[in-house]
């Protein structure tokens, strides 16, 4: 990559973050403390999607730093994953109130932002965290738990579905359908060629943090 496209990839990065900011599309920009935009590479091959911010996320600006991300990170990082491997986001850039499931109009306020994120990442793999996320980026309403662990080609990409991490923590017995997803999307970036194979298998954490 030449110096100048670098150039014009972070001067576009920085325009669309700034007309993030400025979104005022639905009424949750009312309500926000902070517009949550993103977190890790850009460009990326591997793109991570849930659902809105919460709380912790609402008031730090950043993407996945609660308890659900915290518990998602961990997962990632025993497969040697970290957010220089990565970019994360959500369907809604701002905080629903009370962490409700974001709104139709919301959802659809936040398409042309996440359409246009999704053109500067560049992703070949996509990870879609619980079943809003499905919802509203494959337009399905299938159950998460059909869904998660098999994966979807369109259009080139390579999409897994699989459990929010903050539903993992409700019932941390289906921790393990999340870990096996996650190491089908380890699997699938060493196949095209993005990681080189492990040394050592790697074992599902216990903690949450």
């Amino acid at each position: 990559m030449s110096v100048l496209v670098q150039s014009d990839r972070e001067t576009a990065w920085q325009a669309f973050s700034e007309s993030c900011r400025q979104c005022q599309q639905c009424s949750l920009s009312t309500t926000r403390k902070n517009v949550v935009i993103a977190r890790g590479r850009v460009p990326a091959p591997l793109m991570i999607i849930g659902e809105g911010p919460g709380a912790d996320e609402d008031a730090q600006g950043i993407p996945f730093v609660g308890a659900a991300g915290k518990l998602l990170n961990l997962l990632l990082f025993a497969f040697d994953l970290t957010d220089q491997d990565y970019h994360i986001c959500n369907i809604v850039k701002c905080r629903p109130p009370q962490n409700r499931v974001p709104a139709p109009d919301e959802a659809a306020a936040c398409k042309p932002l996440l359409a246009q994120q999704f053109r500067l990442v560049q992703p070949r793999v996509i990870v879609l965290l619980g079943a809003t996320a499905c919802q509203y980026f494959l337009g399905t309403k299938t159950g998460i738990t059909k869904l998660r662990g098999q994966w979807i080609e369109k259009n080139g990409y390579f999409i897994m579905p699989t459990f929010h991490p903050a539903y993992i923590l409700r019932n941390n017995n289906e921790r393990i359908r999340l870990w096996q997803d996650i190491g089908l999307v380890r699997a699938k970036l060493e196949e095209l060629g993005f990681l080189q194979p492990l040394d050592d298998i790697p074992v599902m954490p216990r903690g949450r943090q």
